[in-house]
């Protein structure tokens, strides 16, 4: 079974756990090192025969601007991760369209392609924010990967199906959702898609449920990571112990964790995945 790889394209000083220490004032002067590490990721995947989907950030495909034809020359899948890396609860309707179009001008002008998937900043479709999914099909987005069907401080949505399958809007229209992958226990729901847990957990743990999803309930599941979480030389950031621990920890072991999961799944991008399961036509 194949299942998705997927990597959300953000540059070290992006992601929440550094948003108080790191305004967005500062990006402009701060190394930009994503493009260095998609590069070994390339290199990575290339040697496993991977291809994968890229939720490239627009700032970062704006900065680089070869990253997204280089991804494109590659055989991988380019999708929006949004623009200015807002998580969604942060923005108003009209906010979030403007920063969603402005991501989709930049990946659509540099991949030549159309960009047909989407994976919000820190998972931030929930409850409060479905009406993101109506301006999602509004821009000509066919699926969305943002619902943590998991309890969370920052994201999550309890009760979401877990399952790839069609997710209703507000309006009443429908969108394709692969949700963040987990693994049933009982009635818990572990958290197995990659990125922190990943890090976190032992690397068994996060193998053996991933194992349970394809193989005692027989679905795919997507797995997910951030350049930044194979880079162990990033610039560090003084923060809250919660943050550190969340943003720094294992670092120096993610790589090698992936080259080995690599090798122990099979992996394709999100969309071929969807089209086996009959939710895209193309």
């Amino acid at each position: 079974m194949r299942n998705a790889m997927s990597i959300d394209v953000e540059d070290w000083f992006h992601p929440e756990a550094l948003r108080q220490h790191v305004q967005r004032e500062d990006w402009d002067r701060l190394e930009p090192r994503a493009g260095r590490v998609v590069d070994e990721l390339l290199r990575m995947l290339d040697a496993a025969r991977v291809r994968a989907t890229f939720f490239v950030l627009g700032w970062v495909a704006e900065r680089e601007p070869d990253l997204v034809p280089r991804l494109v020359r590659a055989g991988h899948e380019v999708a929006s991760h949004g623009y200015a890396h807002r998580m969604i609860t942060q923005q108003t309707p009209e906010e979030f369209a403007a920063d969603l179009r402005r991501s989709l001008a930049v990946l659509r002008s540099q991949s030549g392609t159309a960009v047909r998937g989407y994976r919000a900043p820190s998972f931030s479709v929930v409850r409060d924010t479905l009406w993101a999914l109506d301006i999602l099909l509004g821009e000509g987005i066919e699926y969305d990967s943002s619902i943590f069907p998991v309890r969370h401080d920052r994201y999550g949505m309890p009760g979401a199906a877990r399952t790839p399958g069609l997710v209703q809007a507000p309006s009443g229209r429908q969108i394709v959702e692969f949700p963040m992958s987990t693994a049933q226990a009982g009635p818990l729901r572990i958290p197995v898609s990659g990125g922190g847990y990943f890090r976190l957990l032992p690397y068994w743990f996060t193998r053996r449920g991933l194992r349970s999803i394809n193989e005692r309930e027989g679905m795919p599941f997507t797995f997910y990571l951030h350049p930044w979480e194979i880079d162990a030389a990033q610039p560090r950031v003084q923060v809250k112990w919660l943050s550190r621990f969340r943003h720094y920890t294992n670092l120096s072991k993610c790589e090698g964790r992936l080259r080995r999961l690599l090798t122990e799944f099979r992996f394709t991008t999100m969309r071929k995945v969807l089209r086996a399961r009959g939710l895209l036509s193309c």
